[in-house]
């Protein structure tokens, strides 16, 4: 078990460096209009692309043939696509769609 100051030092360099692989592009290319289009194209292209992979990842196990016919899985993806279409809160959509999963596992 780690003590508090190494739990400190441990949180606060997993910080920085997540402040530094997300500052990196604007420090490189000093600002959004001057990123070159091809860093542009994969900020927009990869948040949906990493997404998809993810639902993919998720749903890999669902059996859609046999009870409960994969009906946990599927409701909460349809309450988190509509959440999300109705709200626009990645947040909101993913802490519903969760609580919404694991509620429906120990009632199916």
């Amino acid at each position: 078990m780690h003590s508090t100051v190494e739990t400190i030092c441990i949180l606060g360099t997993i910080a920085l460096v997540t402040a530094f692989t997300r500052a990196f592009p604007y420090l490189v290319f000093g600002g959004r209009r001057s990123m070159p289009a091809m860093a542009r194209y994969l900020g927009q292209a990869l948040p949906p692309a990493i997404m998809v992979i993810l639902v993919a990842y998720c749903l890999r196990n669902a059996s859609f043939t046999a009870y409960p016919f994969a009906l946990p899985e599927i409701a909460a993806a349809l309450l988190v696509v509509g959440l999300h279409l109705w709200k626009r809160n990645s947040m909101l959509s993913i802490l519903a769609g969760t609580l919404s999963y694991i509620f429906l596992l120990q009632l199916v």
